[in-house]
């Protein structure tokens, strides 16, 4: 079986190729990057708080460490001879396709960045999909994307799977949830949903996405085993996730700053979930089915992480202020997001953490980097 894994130099990326080089061992795994995360963090002003290896480092210590069918070809998804050459020589079994710009601030600074993100973004996904179709590998091929729970917006209603039963003068159909994105990022991934749909309708191709939550944490099963493996983490305002940097604020003594009152609930995973399922995914039924799982865990207020890393610091001597200031983003402040997992729950019946359990290990993580975090703690809230 051979397996791409595209944007495998990323936070989820790179672990998700260890875990599926564990549980795929006769497979070839095949990573993809351009090494634009690194670039785009550094041109932000921040660094991973969490030292990050060179790729060939990362590769020589995973085959150390026995993960010895991974191989990595640097490229960028949006040159589409790239793509085709790439489909064409490998005849992939599974593209898992992981390479975005993830963050909707950096999507939000100006026209410029909003622009690249739809471009970098919706190119790349069409590529693959047409270097797919047009390589014949409609009915052989397994696509995979993680996309986001972003695409749904704040509905007031529980959060579907993918689609909704619509009626309209008398007559139902069922049909797939609007994209109601509310960043420039989240909107490319709403994009991306439709083409995926479309490439299934039209072609027959097999389809799992993802839609997946905020995801946290510093560290999986496998990246423990050697300072070589591990992850990044991003903790500046652009691209650190709310909870990854509420950790990096408590950590240094800067309070845990709350837009508004913080009451509306998000959709989280730890990365070791988001992982573990990922990974599962690869194993579904080949066909012409075209599958959403909503990649979470639970939805959890802003404050309630908040207060779930100031119970974590206890044992750590840490003493965890919260502060609330005026909320500059457009958003409900106290939405109660419910959401539909039934399906995911079938991918992944045994969630490793939650947002309670897993704090304390993120801020334990943390500790040796504490003086990284207090040089580039300016980065934590909105520039000016």
């Amino acid at each position: 079986m051979n397996i791409l894994l595209t944007g495998i130099d990323g936070y989820v990326g790179w672990p998700t190729a260890l875990r599926l080089s564990k549980t795929f061992p006769s497979a070839r795994i095949i990573g993809v990057d351009n090494f634009a995360r690194r670039r785009w963090v550094e041109a932000s002003g921040c660094v991973s708080a969490i030292p990050i290896a060179s790729m060939p480092d990362r590769l020589a210590a995973a085959a150390a460490r026995g993960f010895t069918n991974i191989s990595f070809i640097q490229g960028d998804l949006t040159d589409l001879d790239f793509v085709y050459q790439l489909i064409r020589m490998y005849r992939f079994d599974v593209v898992l396709h992981a390479a975005a710009q993830p963050s909707a601030p950096y999507s939000h600074i100006d026209g410029a960045r909003a622009a690249f993100t739809q471009h970098n973004n919706v190119q790349s996904t069409l590529n693959l999909l047409w270097a797919i179709h047009e390589s014949g590998l409609d009915a052989t091929c397994h696509v995979i994307e993680t996309t986001t729970m972003g695409v749904y917006g704040a509905p007031e209603f529980e959060i579907p799977e993918g689609f909704v039963t619509a009626e309209h003068k008398g007559r139902r159909d069922r049909v797939p949830f609007p994209g109601m994105a509310g960043s420039w990022y989240h909107m490319t991934k709403a994009h991306d949903a439709a083409h995926l749909y479309l490439a299934n309708k039209l072609w027959k191709m097999r389809v799992t996405d993802l839609r997946t939550a905020i995801v946290y944490g510093a560290e999986t099963e496998e990246t423990c085993l050697d300072p070589r493996l591990a992850t990044r983490f991003d903790f500046d305002f652009y691209f650190g996730v709310v909870l990854n940097r509420f950790c990096a604020m408590a950590m240094t003594g800067h309070p845990i700053t709350i837009y508004g009152k913080g009451e509306q609930r998000k959709p989280q995973i730890s990365l070791e979930d988001c992982v573990q399922s990922t990974v599962n995914a690869v194993a579904l039924a080949k066909g012409a089915a075209f599958d959403v799982y909503n990649q979470a865990t639970e939805p959890v207020a802003i404050v309630d992480l908040a207060t779930a890393i100031q119970r974590g610091a206890v044992p750590l001597g840490l003493d965890v202020e919260v502060v609330h200031i005026p909320n500059p983003r457009v958003e409900k402040e106290e939405h109660a997001m419910t959401i539909d997992t039934a399906r995911f729950r079938e991918l992944l019946p045994s969630p490793k953490f939650t947002v309670a359990s897993a704090t304390e290990g993120i801020l334990t993580a943390l500790l040796p980097y504490r003086d990284v975090l207090t040089r580039h703690r300016d980065r934590f809230m909105t520039p000016a």
